[in-house]
């Protein structure tokens, strides 16, 4: 599990290669990973938009920037927590996966918080390396 705490805000990423939605053949390699982002802080937040750095093995970099999450955009009072699941594909066996959300608190400021910096392996990266 990956994890990163910005202003009391905790986000811990579980990251899963799916072999039945992958394809050495037609070079698709697909993760889920699992999100839960808890408020270990004071004040009831809202989680407004995402920003992703996605990079392959090759390090081609794609940027995905959009509004929420799997299309909700949680409030989350002290001690909530929100978790989601969603996935990402790529046309190499490994890669990784970085990003911030924005955040809006009750008085109306925003700040950004990290989802940590998290792997993407699959078995056929993991034969190669060895």
């Amino acid at each position: 599990m990956y994890r990163a705490v910005t202003r009391d805000i905790e986000v811990t990423v579980e990251p899963n290669f799916l072999p039945e939605r992958s394809s050495a053949e037609k070079q698709q390699y697909f993760w889920s990973y699992t999100i839960v982002i808890t408020n270990s802080g004071h004040e009831t937040v809202q989680l407004r938009t995402r920003h992703w750095i996605i990079t392959d093995a090759t390090g081609r970099r794609q940027e995905v920037r959009g509004e929420g999450v799997v299309g909700e955009q949680p409030v989350l009072a002290p001690g909530e927590r929100f978790e989601y699941t969603s996935g990402v594909p790529l046309p190499t066996t490994s890669g990784f996966m970085t990003g911030r959300y924005q955040m809006v608190n009750e008085s109306g400021e925003k700040f950004e918080i990290d989802v940590p910096t998290f792997s993407l392996d699959s078995p056929e990266a993991k034969r190669v390396l060895n």
